[in-house]
């Protein structure tokens, strides 16, 4: 899955890419930017491409590419869709480390948060916003920063408590909240805990209150994990109604 490009030269491009076996690599695609590359549309993000390297000085170079699916095209006529899957890629890309280790369960996911995306008519689909907030949550999850739902995050106490705090890790209690904590409704936790587990069915009738709410927690907690801001999350369009 391409995550990113950028130029480099004249004419070539140096492609992010994660990989099913692989983790994230990086490669040269030659010639990639002249208008009479082979290839260079299937190199751009949202691409699923089924890609060969050969092994070269520095980076590896591109050799060979496949259009497996182009993510990118239905996502350009929905502006909201569009601003998720920004989003979704640059926390894939902030995740998975430069290491050359697999990471095949964060490449399941982003293909799969991504078709389902795409999945359907604008009318028809889960809500974009929706969509990215259970893909967020379970790709920190992935990443070994799953938040403490149950229990509170600092002490371990069992719940139910009444706060969530994204710097501690999700809910704490009444001792262990840090100040201006805020105070968790227990439908916005059912919701979270719909997210994070994918039960999509406990999501349709949730208020666009509710879903509000979610929303702000997701996007401090991964801000607070991933250690500095998304810079395409801003510009996401939120798409809260009641269902």
């Amino acid at each position: 899955m391409v995550l990113r490009t950028h130029k480099l030269g004249e004419a070539d491009r140096i492609i992010t890419a994660l990989s099913r076996e692989h983790g994230k690599v990086r490669a040269v695609a030659r010639g990639v930017r002249r208008t009479s590359s082979r290839f260079g549309g299937r190199l751009e993000p949202f691409s699923h491409i089924d890609v060969q390297f050969a092994v070269g000085r520095n980076l590896d170079v591109v050799a060979q590419v496949e259009s497996l699916q182009a993510f990118g095209d239905p996502l350009s006529i929905d502006y909201a869709a569009f601003t998720v899957g920004q989003v979704m890629l640059e926390t894939a890309d902030r995740i998975v480390l430069d290491d050359g280790e697999p990471a095949l369960q964060q490449y399941r996911l982003l293909v799969g948060a991504l078709r389902t995306l795409c999945d359907g008519t604008p009318d028809g689909r889960r809500p974009a916003g929706m969509v990215l907030d259970s893909y967020l949550l379970r790709a920190l999850a992935v990443a070994g920063y799953a938040p403490s739902l149950d229990a509170c995050a600092r002490c371990g106490t069992a719940g139910p408590h009444e706060w969530f705090s994204p710097a501690a890790g999700g809910l704490v209690c009444r001792d262990c909240r840090p100040p201006g904590t805020p105070a968790l409704d227990a439908g916005t936790l059912a919701h979270l805990r719909a997210l994070l587990t994918g039960d999509w069915p406990a999501t349709r009738e949730v208020p666009a209150s509710v879903q509000k709410r979610a929303s702000g927690l997701v996007a401090a907690f991964t801000q607070w994990h991933l250690e500095r801001a998304l810079r395409s999350l801003p510009h996401v369009e939120w798409d809260f109604a009641d269902r």
